[in-house]
């Protein structure tokens, strides 16, 4: 006998009087583009923003970014082949003027705000597998797209994103986070689609460009995983076998991570080389970072709940006593719990919990990094508090709601104001920070201020204070940063610069030797050490740390024309001549060894080569060139074209040094004499 099946019960549908209709495509369109509105009103004065911290090494000394073409030395060779390359296109369009390097950044931004819209939306439209068991009905689409612009608007003007944002470098974890978001929106989006197979390869190149601008990136292939075991399928094993392909590319993209050296770099550094992540970080251990961490992820979710007292550098010390590691410890394992415990009775909010920590943990968890603690980390896992916020928001207004009909009335207006509130205060606290960002003197003065034991923070303020003329100031943040660290290097070398700004000239010898007492190879010291001595006249050895200089680095041409302006004055002129020339070979565009060259040459009797070397200064580029040295470059030109009997030559050269120098009187003099010597010649 055959068994009769019984029917299958289905669960109550909802009225359709009682469903809300779809919000048309115009509202969600309109809404993007608030989103989209908003993060520009509270970024447009990060434009100001000035180059500070990292970017000098990455952008303003990088030479790599010079030129745009080949693209493809951009794309093999750098860990960040994305970032670079959009370094050198900014390079390419502005130059190091900031404003397109912030346009950049910003554009990123706002391309990610609007596709996090997207993604919440379509994820909060869809039911979860515990709520598909519970025979729930699924969020109405009008409702679904005011969370998701709630949780997009929030995320866009949140001022713990600034660094990610307005420090230009940080280009990198922005970019990463507009990639892993397309990875999931590109992920949600084939499900169910007639065009799955486009919209899976978009999920897969996306995610080989997000492993390309930082490698935080790896964890992708996990979440969206997570993704559609907890909103799709009904376990792993079905979503991949459904879904195979898609996650065979999502994994096949990590290889990028081999071919920048990512991997290697982490995991097998190379001996004797400082690290700045990875197991060759020299100041802790996988063990004593992941102590740490725990209080560095309690400060980052206190931002993002209260983003007070942001810092740029928070040089995070090490775990060592009791009070710094069991405590943040045992909270953040409680989180942990929770978030496990979620995952199976709360699966959207412990999906949310999951997204914070595993994204988190490649830069918070046992791989060592130099710098502990960096706002800039919590781009992409704010979205998951935020998020967690605003549903719980939402929970507790419904409850309420169900006290009373006056209370029920209340909760349109009442979430209105809440997110106005949250909104208006989030991008005032944006605005004010991005102003921070507009000089370095202001950027590392408010670090010092809020971490005043951090050494960097005080060197990199010396910095700033002398480069702006205020050496004296500097010289206190200098020795500030030494009596926190005494063997910092840089603040003891800035020290000295500072000094010898001040014609101090003694005692920048004196702290010149002690910054190469801690680095004996450091080229800096040695050669502002000898510019040091050439200034008070000790010569030899000037030309002692001139030669140590250019031995340890041949490639420094400035260094070459210094040394051989010492060697000039000490009588050695072929030796000097030889110096211009390496620089010249190194850097053909510097003037001053165009003219020191010439005026050797004269003296050799080189006329023809020094006359040369002086037309190189007269038709640089006159940005390059100062007066002084472009009169004096007209003035040797007319005594050599005098010498070989060009009078009327002469003439037009002394003229052109007398009109840009009109205190030259050697020029003025020698002008005078020619146009003598030209009419006694007319006459006869």
């Amino acid at each position: 006998m055959t068994r009769s099946r019984r029917p299958r019960r289905r669960p109550p549908s909802t009225p359709r009087a009682q469903a809300a209709p779809a919000p048309p495509t115009w509202l969600n369109l309109l809404l993007a583009a608030v989103v989209a509105t908003a993060g520009l009103l509270v970024y447009i004065n990060s434009f100001a923003g000035v180059m500070l911290f990292d970017d000098t090494k990455h952008i303003v000394n990088n030479d790599a970014i010079r030129t745009l073409s080949p693209v493809t030395q951009h794309l093999w060779g750098p860990r960040r082949p994305l970032v670079q390359l959009s370094l050198a296109v900014n390079y390419a369009a502005s130059g190091l003027r900031v404003w397109g390097y912030h346009a950049f950044n910003l554009a990123v931004h706002l391309l990610a705000a609007v596709t996090l819209f997207g993604l919440v939306r379509r994820t909060l439209l869809r039911q979860s597998r515990a709520e598909r068991a519970e025979i729930s009905p699924a969020l109405e689409s009008s409702a679904a797209s005011w969370l998701a612009f709630a949780v997009a608007l929030l995320w866009v003007v949140h001022p713990l994103n600034t660094q990610s944002v307005t420090y230009l470098i940080q280009r990198g974890e922005s970019m990463m986070g507009l990639f892993y978001l397309l990875t999931l929106y590109c992920t949600a989006r084939g499900v169910g689609s007639p065009h799955r197979r486009w919209w899976y390869a978009a999920a897969i190149v996306a995610c080989a460009l997000g492993m390309g601008s930082k490698a935080v990136m790896v964890t992708a292939p996990l979440i969206a995983l997570l993704y559609d075991r907890i909103f799709i399928a009904p376990s792993v094993v079905q979503a991949l076998r459904q879904r195979w392909p898609l996650y065979a590319g999502l994994s096949a993209t990590w290889v990028v991570l081999l071919f920048t050296g990512v991997a290697r770099g982490v995991l097998s550094p190379p001996a004797g080389v400082a690290a700045g992540v990875g197991l060759g970080v020299q100041d802790s251990s996988p063990w004593t970072y992941a102590l740490t961490q725990p209080g560095v992820i309690l400060n980052y979710l206190r931002l993002a709940v209260v983003p007070h007292a942001l810092c740029l550098d928070y040089d995070w010390p090490l775990a060592e006593t009791a009070g710094a590691i069991v405590w943040p410890a045992v909270a953040i394992t409680a989180l942990l719990f929770a978030t496990l415990w979620s995952l199976r009775r709360r699966p959207r909010a412990g999906f949310l919990g999951a997204c914070f920590f595993v994204i988190l943990a490649p830069t918070s968890s046992v791989i060592p990094i130099m710098d502990r603690a960096f706002e800039h980390r919590m781009y992409l896992p704010l979205v998951a508090v935020i998020a967690l916020l605003v549903l719980g928001v939402r929970a507790a207004l419904l409850r309420l709601g169900e006290l009373s009909p006056a209370i029920k009335r209340l909760r349109v207006p009442a979430a209105t104001g809440l997110l106005l509130a949250a909104v208006t205060i989030s991008g005032l606290l944006t605005v004010r920070r991005n102003a921070d960002y507009h000089s370095e003197e202001t950027m590392w003065g408010d670090v010092v201020a809020k971490r005043p034991d951090n050494p960097r923070a005080h060197t990199n303020l010396g910095k700033a204070l002398g480069d702006a003329g205020r050496h004296e100031e500097a010289r206190l943040s200098y020795l500030a940063a030494l009596r926190i660290h005494p063997d910092r290097l840089a603040a003891q070398s800035g020290l000295a610069v500072v000094l010898k700004r001040q014609r101090r000239y003694e005692e920048a010898v004196a702290e010149f030797r002690k910054a190469l007492e801690i680095e004996p190879h450091h080229v800096p010291s040695h050669h502002a050490l000898a510019g040091s001595l050439v200034q008070l006249r000790r010569l030899d050895e000037a030309l002692h740390h001139y030669a140590e200089t250019v031995r340890l680095r041949p490639d420094y041409a400035e260094a070459h024309v210094n040394y051989g302006i010492a060697l000039r004055r000490s009588g050695r002129l072929d030796e000097a001549a030889e110096h211009y020339s390496l620089a010249l070979q190194l850097k053909p565009a510097l003037i001053n060894a165009h003219h020191n060259l010439g005026v050797i040459q004269m003296q050799q009797n080189k006329l023809a080569d020094a006359l040369a070397s002086f037309r190189a200064v007269i038709g640089a580029d006159r940005k390059r060139v100062n007066r002084s040295m472009l009169a004096s470059a007209h003035f040797h030109a007319g005594r050599i074209l005098e010498q070989q009997q060009q009078l009327d030559q002469a003439i037009a050269e002394y003229e052109s040094a007398v009109r840009i120098d009109p205190n030259r009187s050697d020029a003025r003099q020698r002008l005078d004499a020619a146009r003598s010597r030209r009419a006694q010649s007319g006459e006869r």
